[in-house]
């Protein structure tokens, strides 16, 4: 049997041009890399998060965007969130709209390039991929600006930058 490669990930520079590529597991610390994120949001202005699976090599079990993943050699961001929404909640067909893009200089260095999504669909309609998503939940804004304030450490670390990015201006 022919081992199938996987697809390296895109590393880029400070400006997010590419200057080349790496396999999965052998970035280094000042390696930067594109991430594609999806924002989903229901017409009763809830926000639908996901938290991440236990085995998750970064921040297992925390909550974080509905769709994330990193943007593979041959991929654009928006090709990659397209196929993101599909294998992570099951999604098919959807139109994101192109949102802005953040760059994150934690223990981790990325360019997330941002979608926006509106759809309205209960809990059981989204189909999971059980081994990157633990749970999904729809979040009202009251409720998700409560719980980012009194359990931070359940969020992405970067969470509440990316609330504040997308919470509707009054």
């Amino acid at each position: 049997m022919g081992k199938t490669t996987k697809p390296k990930i895109i590393i880029v520079d400070e400006n997010d041009k590419i200057i080349g590529y790496k396999d999965r597991g052998t970035l280094k610390k000042e390696d930067i890399y594109r991430v594609s994120a999806l924002w989903i949001t229901n017409s009763y202005g809830e926000i639908l998060l996901a938290r991440r699976h236990h085995t998750k090599t970064h921040h297992p079990r925390k909550w974080g965007p509905a769709v994330a993943g990193t943007v593979d050699e041959g991929e654009t961001y928006e090709e990659n969130v397209i196929k993101e929404a599909k294998e992570e909640l099951g999604l098919k067909n959807i139109k994101p709209k192109l949102g802005p893009k953040t760059k994150t200089d934690n223990e981790f260095h990325h360019f997330t390039q941002w979608f926006t999504l509106n759809i309205d669909k209960n809990i059981n309609e989204f189909k999971i991929q059980e081994d990157e998503v633990e749970e999904i939940k729809w979040f009202s804004v009251d409720e998700l600006k409560k719980e980012l304030q009194e359990h931070p450490d359940a969020f992405l670390p970067t969470m509440k930058k990316y609330f504040e990015l997308f919470l509707p201006r009054p």
